[in-house]
């Protein structure tokens, strides 16, 4: 069952056959869990031929209300001002999934080790999205946050610099993991590669206000590092090192972590066929 404010929302939006459409086809989506429009088509409960029921669905799904403006981002915004407090610091996090040739780029908010898609889009292509990509993705969610300070988070595929200056041009915070072969500049004129700089398992690092990238250096930037101790006999492969301007090494630390596990998500989904 829907929650009031989503039945509420989407009959505005919809007739009140287009609402019963769509209360149906998730209830098939829930317990099929696949994205097939032939086998959604062959479960769907309508007293119709199977052809007549994916036509059905075709023309449903083609709506021009089922848009995320009409439909997605009043939702959202109803659950932020319900359950958040303005001026309250909001985590995204902006990662990429790849199932086949479905290649998709998604900002979600982090809330309770969950991900809450905000904005998504399919690539018109296999492999990592560019800085450009990047940048529009999370331009698209900012109108909604802009009442809430936002920490943006991403893994070692949005570790450019310049993404990294473009979040800090929109007065935004960000922490995003780096690539061992970048360099900084620890001294004047000295430049190390992160692998260089002495992290080792059981200690952190904090190089505050550094230049990064040798090649075309930004400066102003802080860069934490840490890599955890051996616990009970494991030991993580490496460490992190982060780039990011929230100003000390604790909050960096403790937002990135924040990504772990939220990518439960993806791997809910994972059990879906396409």
């Amino acid at each position: 069952m829907l929650p009031q404010f989503y039945q509420t929302h989407l009959q505005q939006q919809l007739t009140r056959t287009q609402f019963l459409i769509l209360g149906l086809l998730l209830h098939v989506l829930q317990s099929e869990r696949q994205v097939k429009l032939e086998r959604l088509a062959r479960m769907f409960p309508h007293p119709i031929t199977i052809e007549s029921r994916r036509r059905k669905l075709q023309r449903f799904l083609e709506l021009p209300q089922l848009t995320l403006n009409l439909l997605w981002y009043p939702l959202i915004t109803y659950w932020l001002t319900t359950y958040c407090q303005a001026g309250q610091r909001l985590t995204i996090a902006i990662d990429r999934t790849q199932w086949g040739v479905i290649n998709i780029l998604m900002v979600s908010l982090v809330w309770e080790q969950r991900a809450i898609p905000l904005f998504w889009t399919l690539l018109p292509k296999l492999g990592s999205s560019n800085v450009t990509e990047q940048m529009d993705a999370i331009a698209q969610v900012l109108p909604l946050l802009k009442n809430y300070q936002v920490v943006v988070l991403g893994d070692r595929e949005f570790c450019s610099v310049d993404l990294a200056n473009w979040l800090r041009t929109e007065n935004l915070h960000f922490c995003l993991r780096l690539k061992c072969s970048h360099c900084i500049e620890t001294e004047p004129q000295k430049w190390q590669s992160l692998k260089e700089v002495g992290l080792v398992p059981g200690i952190s690092l904090y190089f505050p206000s550094v230049k990064v990238r040798k090649t075309q250096p930004i400066a102003g930037f802080d860069v934490a590092g840490k890599w955890k101790r051996k616990y009970r006999g494991v030991s993580v492969k490496e460490g992190w090192f982060i780039l990011t301007n929230l100003g000390n090494l604790s909050d960096a630390i403790a937002e990135y972590k924040k990504r772990m596990g939220i990518e439960e998500m993806f791997r809910d989904f994972t059990h879906w066929r396409l």
